[in-house]
Formats: C-alpha cells, structure tokens, sequence
C-alpha cells in the first residue's frame, strides 16, 4: 500500500467513526440526564412508598392508607371520565385534522395551518390554564356572547364541576393537539405515493383511502400517541389546581390523583402516602403502555 493510499484509509476511517462517536455522546448523554431525573427520582419514591416516617418498612400500609381517604375514589372518577373524554377527542380529531391537512398540502395553504396548529402549544401548561380562565370570564371574555348564549352568565357557572372534565379536555385538546397534529401529517408524508396513486386509480374516493390505507399504516403512531396522551392525562394537576385557586375553591384541591399526591405531602406532611399514589399512577402508565404495545404489535418490523 502506497503512503497516500494509507493516508486516504485514516482519513476514510476517521470519516465513518465520528459519525458513530457523535451517536454514542449524544445517547450517553440522554442516559445521564434520564438516570438523573427518571430512574433515581422514582426509586426514591418506591423507596419512600413502602417506608414509614420512621424509615422502616411499612408494607402496602401506604397503599392502603391513600386508598382508603374519602377523596381517592372521586380522584379516580374525575381523572377516568377526563381520560375518557381527552383521549377519544385527541383521536379523532387529531387524525381527522391530519387527514384534511394532508389533503389540502397541494393548495398553499398547508404551511400557515401547521404554524397554526403548533401555535398554542407554544404556551407552557399554566399560560395555556391562564389563558382559558379569561375565556371562561363572561365579564372580560372575547367570547362572552357566546358564554351568555349557554346561559354562562358568571365565572363559577362556567366552571361548576359538572363541567370540569369537558373544560380539562378544551384546554388539553388546545394545548397538546396541534403538536400531535404535525407528527401525523408527517407520517403521512411517508406514505409511498404510488399507494396513494393506486387506491385513487381503483376508484377509491378520499373517505375510502383514508379507511383502508391512511389509517391503517398510521397505527402506531396512533398507538404511540395514546400511550404518552394516556400517562400524560393521568398526571392531571396544573389546570384543577389554578382553577381551584382562581374560583376559590369551587373545582376543589383534590380534584385529581396528583393533586390528592400533592395534598398528602404538602399539607398533611405525609410525604409516603403521597409516594404511594404516584408510584401507583406510575405502574397504571406503565401497564396501559404494555398492553397496547403487545397488542398492536408496535416494535413490529412492517
């Protein structure tokens, strides 16, 4: 081998190595901040969970303890019937929107839209609460003619428990489902266009190639976006915790599990049961997640 072909060799090896070097830093520093602020924060809780004040082990004794409070129960049926009414929404209309997005790409008006959807989740979760409470205010509401016409004269009407669920809902769905949006329209751009061009050519009409081609192929993004709406919907705190401050008190403090989390530590100093709660909302995340990875075949090769 001649001196400028062994050059040319380092050179090309050196090419093909940082490229692989890169890869591990940036995953080596992924592990660091997830071992940092993911795994040791919730063996910390898992530790106090099945502690006592004193240190010692304490069994389910936690566990009991929090299930057995008067507030746990309608905890679980707010954060259920909230998770119910967010994620069918989140599905349907996400898809739905990414669908007619997708559709309308060639007409121009396809970038202004994104731009558009991504807008409100720009917003951090308490702006986007803050946001919505003067919306809710028939008294300064850019929309209080609207509010009037429910028959929503003043702010506790519009924020009456009965209501919450739907109105937790609004505010995740305006927050959360623009991101969630632009992920579908680009899985949608991955579509093969002669697939498209196919289902067109055997006089399948837009309805029709959306149900048996669109949809389909987007089913693990679908499933990808329930897992992480459905974990994200269990931790339901900021926006019941600034209206319970804003009404003075008509949604309650103890509206979700994580507020009642909140609730055990901060107020009754009883930081184990608090842990016991959320280690509780964590084996619940992560067993919906099990189950619709096993069941939709997700790691699945396609």
């Amino acid at each position: 081998m001649t001196e400028d072909n062994r050059v040319g060799s380092e050179h090309a090896g050196r090419r093909t190595l940082w490229p692989v070097r890169a890869g591990h830093g940036f995953v080596a520093l992924y592990v660091v901040l997830l071992i940092a602020f993911g795994v040791v924060p919730t063996v910390y809780a898992i530790y106090f969970a099945f502690t006592a004040a004193g240190d010692t082990f304490a069994g389910f004794s936690n566990f009991t303890g929090a299930e057995d409070d008067f507030r746990f129960l309608p905890a679980v049926e707010h954060v259920a019937l909230y998770l119910v009414f967010w994620l069918v929404s989140l599905v349907i209309l996400v898809v739905g929107l990414a669908l007619l997005l997708h559709r309308i790409a060639s007409r121009g008006v396809s970038k202004a839209l994104r731009f558009v959807y991504y807008l409100p989740g720009a917003l951090a979760g308490a702006a986007s609460v803050m946001v919505w409470l003067f919306i809710l205010d028939p008294t300064v509401s850019p929309v209080a003619f609207l509010l009037r016409a429910l028959g929503l004269t003043t702010f506790d009407e519009a924020v009456a428990p009965g209501e919450l669920p739907l109105l937790f809902t609004l505010i995740a769905f305006w927050t959360g489902a623009g991101g969630w949006i632009l992920v579908m329209y680009g899985a949608l751009n991955n579509i093969a266009p002669d697939i498209l061009e196919a289902a067109r050519i055997d006089g399948a009409g837009p309805w029709q190639t959306a149900r048996r081609i669109q949809i389909p192929m987007l089913r693990k993004w679908i499933v990808y976006m329930v897992i992480l709406a459905f974990a994200g919907g269990t931790q339901l705190f900021v926006e019941p915790q600034l209206l319970s401050q804003a009404s003075v008190g008509v949604a309650g403090r103890d509206y979700s599990l994580n507020q009642l989390s909140y609730d055990f530590a901060f107020q009754n100093n009883n930081v184990n049961t608090a842990a016991a709660v959320s280690v509780e909302l964590l084996l619940l995340g992560l067993g919906v997640a099990a189950v619709f990875v096993a069941r939709s075949g997700f790691f699945d090769a396609d």
